[in-house]
């Protein structure tokens, strides 16, 4: 193996994405994966790329895929266990090299990370690029350098060069008013006609100064009222207080008779002296507690102590007996009048967003649009879903069921969402449900579909007309590109159907793009922004265009995430500099 090569152990999902991404920005990558799909790995070595049929967590196939030599290592197996195995065996074997994996686990993922381990989570990563697609906000909040700054979608509303109509704002992309191609980060001098869509990126000031105050102040949903989050939180509360009594007055209950079982057991004498059996005296226990006497025992006849005694047992069973069932109906009440109220409330739901699929992308999708305060529905197919209880306690509804079923969706009012996310694991499935909702509601309400592959994806959009696909894998994969390389991604996006990238890289000394103007970079990679290490950090936006990068620069650059691995290969990080480190 040549020295600088990246290993990937897993081909599933996104560690394809990985490879391809790779590989078309001429890094020399090794797969090791021991069970991958067929399907897959002929893809794999269509792209020249050699793949080790072996276990990724035995030394013996990491050393087969030339460890000795790599420059990092990506972990992105389907099992987190088997991640785990194999970043931790890289580390104890290559403790210089980069190690980056994709874990589920938070808890498990801060341990790796004090390791000097990445870790990322496809989930998290790629779940704000779904929640702005089903929103159609078309904005994306970043931060740089500890800056806030935005990506806004507009609509071009005058015949103008982009720099007379937006002024200092960065174009990131414009796509015809009449369908034309899109023009990935044109030059200022580019002229726009009205009905274009012209993604820009700046600050919040620049954008009032270019007229866009409004959408960037407007953009974000408003709150939930907080008497309905407040009224939610009591009635759970109040749930749990009674349950826990329940179960103090039955344990009180059970200790008494008990109790009372043995006293009578040793105590208790006929009138030929005989004593009672243990169930003679469980049932004089329960009679005596319910005080419904039959006269076939009775305390006439015993020691004064035991009647007294007796006398202790009706007063304290007939408390705690009523108190019991006082709080059984109780909580049983509760609980319909629970049901009832959340069937009352999906059915005054209104611009909600349906999410359907409570894995891990549809728990961060609901966890997201439920901190930005807009309602959701969650139709779950799986009723012993891992994640049921994480909706449940953000207070939101969930709908166990088939979503291809007309009456699922009716309960869930889709025909006054404002959006739908299908998020479920499986492509078909999603397709399948994507049609069904179609049948439903034609073109207006936004539908985002979660596909793997993305010639399906484009297929179904063209086709079948459901919207906007997206893939997980797509968006999550350059994160782990960019850690393996060096390159610091911030954010992905899609604008259309281009997935852009916002990373941050270092620039070394006498690196490529020490000493080099900023106007040389490739035409579809934007400079929004440079920390200057000779002034001491400070942040430079929007940079001139004769602007010369210079070592220990921090550039910001925004663009195609082809275009921006391109730039990785004229600093230190390239491919062929790669073995030098």
């Amino acid at each position: 193996m040549r020295r600088g090569h990246i290993i990937v152990c897993g081909l599933d999902d996104v560690g394809l994405r990985t490879v391809e991404q790779l590989h078309h920005a001429g890094v020399q990558v090794v797969v090791v994966e021991d069970d991958a799909d067929p399907r897959l790995v002929r893809v794999a070595r269509g792209w020249g790329v050699p793949v080790v049929v072996g276990s990724p967590r035995l030394i013996e196939t990491l050393d087969e895929a030339g460890l000795a030599t790599a420059a990092a290592v990506i972990c992105v197996l389907a099992d987190d266990l088997h991640t785990i195995e194999a970043a931790l065996l890289t580390r104890e074997n290559r403790p210089d090299i980069r190690v980056v994996v994709q874990l589920r686990n938070p808890a498990v993922g801060r341990a790796l990370s004090a390791l000097s381990i990445s870790v990322l989570d496809v989930a998290g990563l790629s779940a704000p690029s779904l929640v702005e697609s089903c929103l159609r906000t078309g904005v994306h909040d970043l931060s740089l350098d500890g800056h806030p700054f935005v990506a806004m979608r507009v609509i071009a509303d005058a015949d103008a060069r982009l720099r007379t109509r937006f002024g200092s704002l960065a174009p990131l992309a414009v796509t015809g008013a009449d369908g034309s191609d899109m023009v990935v980060c044109p030059g200022r001098d580019h002229r726009v006609r009205p009905g274009d869509l012209v993604t820009l990126f700046g600050t919040v000031a620049e954008l009032a100064e270019a007229g866009l105050h409004s959408l960037a102040g407007g953009r974000r949903a408003p709150d939930r009222p907080g008497r309905l989050r407040s009224r939610w939180q009591m009635a759970r509360s109040l749930l749990g207080a009674v349950d826990r009594r329940l179960a103090y007055v039955f344990g009180g209950l059970l200790m008494l008779a008990t109790a009372a079982i043995v006293v009578l057991r040793l105590n208790y004498q006929e009138a030929d002296g005989t004593r009672m059996s243990v169930l003679d005296a469980a049932y004089f226990t329960v009679e005596t507690i319910a005080t419904v006497g039959f006269g076939d025992f009775n305390f006439r006849s015993q020691q004064p102590w035991l009647r007294m005694f007796a006398i202790a047992l009706m007063v304290c069973g007939v408390l705690l007996a009523t108190t019991f069932f006082a709080l059984l109906t109780n909580t049983l009440v509760t609980i319909r009048l629970e049901e009832a109220l959340g069937n009352r409330r999906l059915r005054q739901l209104s611009g909600h967003v349906v999410v359907i699929g409570l894995g891990s992308v549809g728990v961060r999708a609901v966890e997201r649009l439920a901190a930005m305060g807009i309602d959701v529905v969650v139709i779950e197919r799986d009723e012993n879903s891992r994640y049921a209880a994480q909706a449940r306690e953000i207070g939101v509804p969930i709908i166990f069921g088939d979503a291809t079923l007309p009456q699922t969706l009716h309960r869930a009012q889709l025909p006054s969402a404002r959006a739908v996310a299908v998020l479920t694991s499986d492509d078909l499935v999603n397709l399948e449900t994507g049609l069904a909702i179609r049948d439903q509601l034609g073109g207006d309400v936004p539908v985002v579909l979660r596909l793997f592959d993305r010639t399906l994806a484009a297929t179904v959009e063209r086709n079948f007309g459901l919207g906007q696909a997206r893939s997980t894998a797509a968006l999550a994969a350059p994160w782990f590109v960019g850690a393996a390389l060096g390159l610091d991604v911030i954010s992905t996006f899609y604008v259309g159907a281009q997935l852009m990238l916002v990373g941050r890289l270092t620039v070394a000394p006498g690196g490529g793009l020490d000493g080099l103007a900023m106007q040389d970079l490739s035409a579809r990679t934007r400079v929004v922004a440079i920390s200057r290490a000779a002034a001491a950090g400070a942040l430079e936006h929007p940079p001139r265009r004769d602007t010369r990068f210079a070592a220990g620069d921090q550039a910001y650059l925004i663009g195609p995430y082809e275009e921006l691995l391109q730039v990785l290969q004229r600093d230190t990080l390239s491919p062929s500099t790669l073995g030098a480190n």
